[in-house]
């Protein structure tokens, strides 16, 4: 009987609350003028404003908000983000249950509104000890396809993605380092909308469709990071792409330097891609107009201004283990006749321990251990100011590779499945944010692993085989 009672009385108090709840949301729309509906598991508030006149705001208005705590609707997250402007629309994901999902989107009329409620809201302590993550939102257009043919050229990539999908804008196809005839089994096909990327992917999916009478592998290609207007204005690096791989870093600054003498500052190549510092913006600028689509060792080059990353403060919410919200990401598909050729200094002698077992290619681990001595002075330093020979985790070395290269930090994304004998195994995909043109930035191990750590340290290596000659000058 009690147990009767406490059940009715809970059902009291959730009607109580639902009561409660829809009586402040009827208040904000009377209050604000705004419309407010549901479908497709969000509801949206706005889209348009009363009054509002025009085209919807373009890209880089909206932001994403997530960690949302469940009880928590739009009564207050709109008197919130009115405080960094005007919302457009504001689309809060729904369960089934009426909790919402722990994320929204907001997007604002204007992009400095939109940077300014990244700035004032970002980590905000929206409940004890429940702080929210607020970042750029970007409708994604482009998706990644791999597994394609080598020998396609972007024509019959083009034609073909046209006859089976629709709203197909561009098709970009990265030539093979070493068979500029070649691609390099993938290519990113952009799309009118989010819309029609989103049908496309959803048409192409593993197991329900092939391209040339093979699966291909779909996914979202990651967005670009978006650099505000001001600081672009102040770049004077170049990004240099589809170099060969013998080019070197001296031929690329002779190159540069034929237009006016002495104004590269250095060059950094990794791969067959490069960045060229000038000593001043507008000869960056200059070169950039006069070197696109020149061959250089017989390569015809890309240029664009190079995209720069804070780097200082990307490091610093990565160390307090905070990593920006991305969404899906392409993933790199090696054949099987590179997968496993390519260093990184020195990968083969990093010492995995994997489920218990070394990799046979790594020597064990030697521990030399010396001893503490009392009076010993000790020295606080920073773990990037080593060199590479004192990391022996793949993990560590490519924190410390990415940092010192001036990069964003690694990202990792944990995957599960389940064997038949009910054991749950892991697999580590690794994004590199700051691999410029997105075509190789994304590793994942072919390898399931039965820990966190192996799962990490498998993609971490993965990652570390690809990047090959391209140690950081200092280490």
């Amino acid at each position: 009987m009690n147990e009767e009672n406490s059940a009715a009385t809970s059902g009291s108090d959730k009607m109580r609350g639902g009561n409660h709840k829809a009586a402040a949301l009827l208040a904000l729309l009377d209050k604000t003028g705004y419309n407010m509906i549901q479908e497709n598991g969000q509801r949206k508030f706005g889209g348009p404003p009363p009054g509002w006149e025009g085209p919807p705001p373009p890209r880089g208005c909206e932001v994403f908000v997530g960690k949302i705590p469940r009880n928590i609707y739009e009564d207050e997250l709109v008197p919130l983000f009115e405080r960094a402007g005007k919302i457009y629309e504001l689309r809060l994901m729904m369960e089934f249950s009426g909790e919402n999902r722990g994320f929204a989107f907001v997007m604002y009329t204007t992009k400095e509104d939109a940077q300014l409620a990244i700035k004032i809201l970002n980590n905000y302590e929206i409940r004890p000890g429940r702080f929210i993550g607020v970042c750029i939102s970007l409708d994604n257009c482009r998706l990644f396809i791999g597994a394609i043919p080598k020998e396609k050229k972007k024509e019959e990539i083009l034609k073909e993605m046209k006859r089976i999908t629709e709203g197909v804008v561009d098709v970009i196809v990265c030539p093979d380092a070493a068979d500029r005839t070649k691609n390099r089994g993938f290519a990113f096909i952009e799309y009118e909308s989010h819309r029609a990327a989103a049908m496309a992917r959803r048409r192409l999916l593993p197991g329900t469709f092939q391209l040339w009478g093979r699966a291909v592998q779909v996914d979202w290609a990651c967005p670009e990071k978006e650099v505000d207007a001001e600081t672009m204005r102040r770049v004077k690096v170049l990004y240099v792409r589809n170099l060969m791989i013998s080019t070197t870093e001296d031929t690329i600054k002779a190159e540069f330097n034929k237009f006016k003498p002495r104004v590269v500052e250095r060059v950094k190549k990794l791969r067959d891609y490069a960045f060229v510092h000038f000593y001043n913006r507008e000869d960056a600028v200059a070169a950039m107009s006069i070197m696109n689509g020149k061959c250089i060792d017989g390569a015809s080059i890309e240029v664009t201004l190079a995209k720069p990353v804070n780097k200082e403060s990307t490091w610093k919410q990565h160390l307090n283990g905070h990593v920006s919200p991305c969404p899906e990401n392409l993933m790199e598909f090696p054949s099987r006749e590179d997968g496993h050729q390519k260093s990184v200094g020195k990968p083969t002698s990093l010492p995995l321990s994997l489920n218990g077992q070394h990799s046979p290619s790594s020597p064990e681990l030697e521990w030399y251990p010396y001893p503490f001595l009392p009076g010993v002075k000790l020295i606080p330093i920073s773990m990037y100011s080593l060199k590479s020979s004192y990391f022996s985790s793949a993990v560590m070395r490519l924190d410390y590779f990415c940092y010192k290269n001036n990069w964003l930090p690694p990202e990792y994304y944990l995957y599960s499945t389940t064997s038949q004998d009910g054991k749950v195994h892991l697999v580590c995909k690794v994004l590199i944010p700051s691999i410029a043109d997105g075509s190789q930035s994304c590793f994942m191990s072919h390898k399931l692993c039965t820990t966190l750590e192996d799962a990490r340290e498998l993609a971490a290596r993965m990652a570390l085989l690809h990047l090959d000659s391209c140690t950081p000058n200092s280490a």
